[in-house]
């Protein structure tokens, strides 16, 4: 799966004037797809930005909790320091 299909699928939770996943890494996307299927469960779940920034992860989104945040940047940290 692409970046562009991932944020197909979920366009119904990326927030409006925002562009979503920006990494087209197809193992990522595949791993963050399974993740999304229990964060959508959330109420009022949403997200804006997954990126890598600086060399670290970036995920903008609500309605989770940090610690799973902090496990999708990390997840991102550790695939751009390869």
């Amino acid at each position: 799966m692409t970046a562009d299909e991932f944020n197909k699928k979920y366009k119904k939770y990326l927030a409006k004037g925002h562009y979503g996943l920006d990494i087209d890494e197809p193992k990522f996307t595949k791993w963050l797809d399974e993740k999304f299927q229990e964060y959508i469960k959330f109420p009022g779940f949403y997200y804006t930005q997954i990126k890598e920034k600086f060399g670290y992860g970036r995920f903008y989104c609500e309605e989770i909790n940090y610690d799973e945040i902090r496990e999708v940047e990390n997840k991102i940290t550790e695939l751009f320091k390869k």
